[in-house]
């Protein structure tokens, strides 16, 4: 629940309850602990990645459900637009929410949102990205850098297993205006060159559109070619635009490249020898324990941190790398998605082979 909510000034301690009503929030018990209520703001930044429409917006509902059954989510996704995102955000803060759980697509412009917020007495949730130029109520993510330090030590580990030694590799990072993609771009950098193997070319993707990558990689394809050994893609969407520019340079062979967030097409890429590596991240762990913190604050308590990042206590967790050893084991008897899910048409094979069922 938010205390000392200050947004309009109150003569009287009547006036006082008045305007806590109106904001949503009670602190009366019913017993079962679902008495209190209150108005949670889940804004996710894109579409471009499934994994907001398909996982993190309902892992969250439910688990803020489960917790308090008196409380509203009001999901909105910003489409890849920071000005968007940005409306989003004074919408809420009109609304009276009470904790904004926020996915920033720009997190510099971001910002001066979560001070808005804040100033008006909202609690604000940073959610897989951190915004660094101002200290959040809580952030909660997987480690990006760790990811980045993953991807790329994997990487470069089963290039050296296959004695390959000659030629370079791109690196296909995240979006420049965001702050979880330069850490998971930082992790890679210092993997590569601690390795035997040169960076041939880098590119950060606007946005993370998988078809900025397909475009950049395609003319990388036209100057150092036979040279390119590996690729160290930032996530699944710009993994899958990469292979898509090798497929359409008609290569023999792909070179293996990483990815990161093991979405469907990806899990597939691998099983069928197109993408080396990706990273399990279960949206469940990062969305549930979102779901925790905001209704924590509603409920007046102090979320328990186990890292700070940018000055904002932190719950960060650290992610599995996924490869066709291992994906059996991780992905489908870890639970994360089943083989109706994966194993489809031109995959039912592929996934027979690895006694995927």
């Amino acid at each position: 629940m938010r205390t000392g909510f200050t947004r309009l000034a109150v003569a009287t301690a009547a006036a006082s309850l008045l305007i806590g009503a109106l904001a949503g929030c009670s602190t009366e018990e019913s017993g079962d602990g679902g008495g209190e209520s209150g108005k949670i703001a889940f804004l996710m930044p894109d579409r471009a990645s499934t994994r907001y429409e398909e996982q993190d917006s309902p892992l969250f509902k439910k688990k803020v459900g489960e917790l308090c059954e008196g409380c509203e989510v009001m999901y909105q996704n910003a489409d890849g637009d920071a000005s968007k995102q940005q409306q989003q955000m004074e919408s809420m803060v009109a609304q009276g929410v009470d904790v904004i759980v926020i996915d920033a697509v720009d997190t510099t412009a971001a910002a001066s949102s979560v001070q808005s917020a804040q100033a008006a007495g909202i609690k604000v949730v940073t959610y897989d990205r951190p915004v660094p130029d101002v200290a959040a109520d809580f952030y909660v993510s997987f480690d990006n850098k760790e990811i980045g330090k993953l991807i790329a030590q994997s990487l470069v580990d089963h290039l050296a297993d296959e004695g390959i030694t000659d030629g370079g590799l791109l690196m296909v990072n995240g979006s420049p205006s965001d702050d979880a993609a330069m850490l998971i771009k930082e992790g890679s950098v210092e993997v590569v060159e601690a390795s035997d193997y040169e960076v041939l070319a880098s590119y950060d993707t606007p946005d993370w559109v998988p078809q900025k990558a397909q475009d950049w990689v395609s003319g990388q394809i036209s100057q150092f070619r036979d040279d390119i050994v590996g690729v160290v893609a930032a996530n699944d969407g710009t993994a899958g635009g990469t292979i898509a520019a090798f497929k359409a340079a008609g290569l023999d062979e792909l070179p293996p490249v990483t990815g990161n967030d093991a979405e469907v097409a990806a899990i597939q890429r691998i099983i069928s020898g197109d993408q080396y590596n990706t990273i399990s991240k279960p949206i469940s762990i990062v969305a549930e324990k979102a779901a925790e913190v905001a209704v924590g604050f509603i409920k007046g308590e102090t979320p328990k941190a186990d890292a700070e990042l940018f000055d904002t206590p932190s719950a960060l967790f650290v992610p599995e790398v996924v490869t066709a050893e291992n994906v059996k084991e991780i992905i489908f008897d870890g639970g994360i998605y089943t083989a109706d899910q994966v194993c489809k048409d031109e995959y039912a094979s592929a996934c027979e082979e690895l006694g995927i069922k």
